[in-house]
C-alpha cells in the first residue's frame, strides 16, 4: 500500500502512544521464564505478536519475519527453557542476512545445542534445549545490545553469568533497561563499568505495566519541529523512564522543540532554533537516527551524526537508505564508512514529487512522514510496514489533520 500525505494547517492533538516495544519483548521473555501470567500495556504490534506466538508454541518451526529482537531473545530462550525440545527459528529474507553468530557462539560456550541450517553465522537456526552452565564470557561491546540482553535474561535460569564487554559499548541504555526490569522481578544484576554480573537468584514475577514508547514519540517531536505552531500532547510516557530514547527531551530543544510535563502528560512546544551546525552521537539511541537526520535536514540545519555502527544490520541498511531517500528531498548526505553521516548544506533541485521507499523498515516510513509538511503530496511506499511497532500511526496522523490518500 502506497500513500500520499498532505499536512493540514493546524495540528492540535492528544497522542495516545503505543506501549514500548523494547519493554514489552523483555517483559514477555521474563514472564515466560518465571511462569508469570499478567502484563498490562503491552505493545500491540507485529514484533510482540511474534513473541507471543513463539512463546506459546510447543516447538516445531517458528518464523519471526522481520522481528530482530524476537530472533535474538528467542534464540537464548529456546536454548535453555525446555531441555530436549527442538525448534527451528527462521525469518524473512532480510533476517537471513542479519548476523547472529556472536550470540550463538556465546550460548554454545555455555553448553547450548544450536546448529545453522543455512549460512554459517546467520538464521535459520535449529535449537535443542539444554541445561546451560554458569560461566564467564567476553563479548565485543560494539555489537547489538540485544545479544547481551538475551544472555542476561536467561542467566538466572542457568545459575548466573558474568559478561565482560570490550571496546566501545553501543546502545547501553537498552542493557540498563534489561537490568532494571530483571531487578524488578527479583533477579540479582550488577553492572560495574563494562562488566555485567547476574546471580543465580530466581525470578519472582509480579504484575507489570509497560510504559509508552519513547521511540514512537520521536515522530511527533519531528512534526512539532517542522510545524512550530502545533499543539501536541503525548500521553503514557514517564519522565523517569529507562528507555534511552527519552533523551529526546535533551536533544530536541536544539532543534527548536521543548517538552513540558503537566499532570503526567508531555506537552510539546516551540523554542528558538539555533542556526549553527549540530554534532550528535546516537550510539546510545540508534533508533532515533532516522528521525533526527530527516528533521535536521528539513529544518536546514547542517549536522554530523556519529555512533551509527549498528545501522547497517537493522531492518535495512539504514545508512544507505537515509542517503538515498534524503536525496529525493534534495539533501546530499555524506557517509563516513559505517560510523557517521552528515549534511553540510549541499542540495540539489527536487523536480518530481518525492516517493519515499521504506525498504520493509517501519522507521523509514515514520521518520519521513513529517516531511510531508515541507513536501505536500509526499508518497510513502509500502506504508503498512508501520505495523511492526506502531500500527495506529497513520490513523493518528489523520486525526492530527494529515490528509492521507491510498494511491495503490
Amino acid at each position: 500500500m502506497d500513500i500520499a500525505l498532505v499536512c493540514g494547517k493546524n495540528i492540535d492533538m492528544d497522542v495516545q502512544l503505543p506501549g514500548s516495544k523494547s519493554l514489552s519483548n523483555r517483559a514477555l521473555l521474563i514472564m515466560a521464564l518465571s511462569g508469570g501470567t499478567a502484563v498490562s500495556g503491552l505493545a500491540r504490534c507485529d514484533d510482540t505478536e511474534v513473541m507471543l506466538r513463539a512463546l506459546g508454541s510447543g516447538g516445531g518451526e517458528i518464523n519471526v519475519g522481520a522481528a530482530g529482537t524476537a530472533m535474538r531473545f528467542l534464540t537464548a530462550y529456546f536454548a535453555v527453557a525446555d531441555p530436549g525440545r527442538s525448534v527451528i527459528i527462521d525469518g524473512s529474507e532480510r533476517m537471513r542476512q542479519r548476523p547472529i553468530g556472536v550470540l550463538v557462539d556465546a550460548l554454545r560456550s555455555l553448553g547450548a545445542r544450536i546448529a545453522y541450517t543455512g549460512q554459517e553465522g546467520f538464521p535459520p537456526l535449529r535449537i535443542t534445549g539444554a541445561r546451560l552452565q554458569p560461566g564467564r564470557l567476553k563479548m565485543r561491546g560494539d555489537v547489538s545490545s540485544q545479544y547481551v540482553s538475551a544472555l542476561m535474561m536467561i542467566a538466572p535460569i542457568m545459575g548466573g553469568i558474568e559478561i565482560e564487554l570490550t571496546g566501545t559499548v553501543v546502545s547501553r541504555p537498552y542493557i540498563d533497561m534489561t537490568a532494571a526490569l530483571m531487578r524488578e522481578m527479583s533477579a540479582d544484576v550488577t553492572i560495574e563499568g563494562n562488566t555485567i554480573r547476574v546471580g543465580s537468584e530466581q525470578y519472582h514475577w509480579h504484575h507489570y505495566t509497560v510504559e509508552a514508547d519513547w521511540s514512537a514519540s520521536s515522530y511527533w517531536w519531528a512534526i512539532q519541529a517542522l510545524r512550530p505552531e502545533s499543539r501536541i500532547r503525548l500521553h503514557g510516557l514517564r519522565p523517569d523512564s529507562r528507555q534511552g530514547d527519552s533523551r529526546l527531551t535533551a536533544i530536541m530543544p536544539g532543534l527548536g522543540v521543548n517538552g513540558v510535563w503537566k499532570s503526567g502528560v508531555l506537552h510539546l512546544g516551540s523554542c528558538p532554533l539555533c542556526s549553527c551546525s549540530t554534532f550528535i552521537d546516537v550510539a546510545a539511541t540508534p533508533d532515533l537516527a532516522q528521525t533526527l537526520a530527516v528533521t535536521m535536514c528539513l529544518t536546514e540545519r547542517p549536522f554530523r551524526m556519529t555512533g551509527l555502527s549498528t545501522l547497517r544490520i537493522k531492518e535495512t541498511d539504514r545508512i544507505e537508505a537515509l542517503r538515498a531517500e534524503l536525496l529525493k528531498l534534495g539533501y546530499v548526505i555524506d557517509i563516513e564508512g559505517d560510523e557517521a553521516i552528515g549534511w553540510h548544506g549541499k542540495k540539489v533541485p527536487v523536480t518530481t514529487r518525492p516517493a519515499i521507499s521504506t525498504y520493509n523498515d517501519h522507521r523509514m516510513a515514520m521518520a519521513f512522514a513529517p516531511a510531508a509538511i515541507k513536501h505536500p503530496g509526499l508518497i510513502i511506499r509500502e506504508a503498512e510496514v508501520v505495523t511492526k511497532s506502531y500500527p495506529q500511526f497513520w490513523q493518528q496522523l489523520a486525526q492530527a489533520g494529515f490528509e492521507i490518500k491510498n494511491i495503490k
